[in-house]
């Protein structure tokens, strides 16, 4: 989190939280959403005009990234200087990459976060989610955070669905798929799970409000 932000907090304690302004689509892109945008329904909807106006700002995406935190409910949100603004998530808090580097392919968040993956999920729809530990900035109390490294899930981005079936062997289960994945050598589990299972495993809300 920026220092600066940490300062606003400080100087500004009691300004009010702000609710559904912020989404996160299954993509890792984010959308700016003004009451009229509200009026037409959820982030998640799928109704028309209810996403809002994608953000293409190279500097305020960068900004919401670095300042990006969670509540002690499971509840996501932007820290804009003194204000709090929460997040709508069409999936999960964070959306997973599969990119190459030096060392060889690395998964990597929206945040450009790095992920230490232990596990994947495969839900009904075919979607892949990672499971691993990601490096986070959780809300304590009193306007304290502590950065740490702790397991989280990311929804795979679908570009990614082919180069992930590269490294898998898949078994036909009852919901999905299960079997095991290749990721530098060692074999990781693939896990069927149904969708509306995945807020109350990893404990985070998609929609918070007052």
């Amino acid at each position: 989190m920026d220092e600066i932000v940490k300062q606003a907090m400080a100087k500004w304690p009691n300004v009010p939280h702000c609710y559904s302004w912020l989404g996160m689509d299954a993509r890792g892109n984010w959308y700016m959403r003004d009451d009229r945008t509200q009026a037409m329904g959820s982030f998640a909807s799928g109704l028309a005009g209810a996403k809002g106006s994608m953000l293409k700002h190279e500097k305020l995406i960068d900004f919401i990234e670095r300042n990006y935190s969670v509540d002690a409910q499971g509840c996501w949100y932007f820290q804009n200087g003194p204000q709090r603004v929460y997040i709508s998530l069409a999936a999960t808090p964070w959306i997973a990459r599969i990119t190459p580097s030096e060392k060889g392919l690395q998964i990597m968040t929206q945040c450009n976060s790095p992920i230490e993956p232990s596990l994947a999920l495969s839900d009904e729809s075919g979607n892949i989610y990672i499971v691993g530990l990601i490096h986070q900035t959780i809300y304590q109390d009193q306007d304290q955070f502590e950065e740490i490294f702790c397991e989280s899930v990311a929804l795979l981005h679908d570009h990614d669905l082919d180069q992930f079936s590269e490294l898998a062997k898949l078994t036909e289960e009852a919901c999905s798929f299960g079997g095991s994945w290749n990721w530098h050598g060692k074999q990781l589990l693939l896990e069927p799970i149904y969708s509306e299972e995945l807020a109350n495993r990893f404990r985070f809300i998609t929609q918070p409000s007052l």
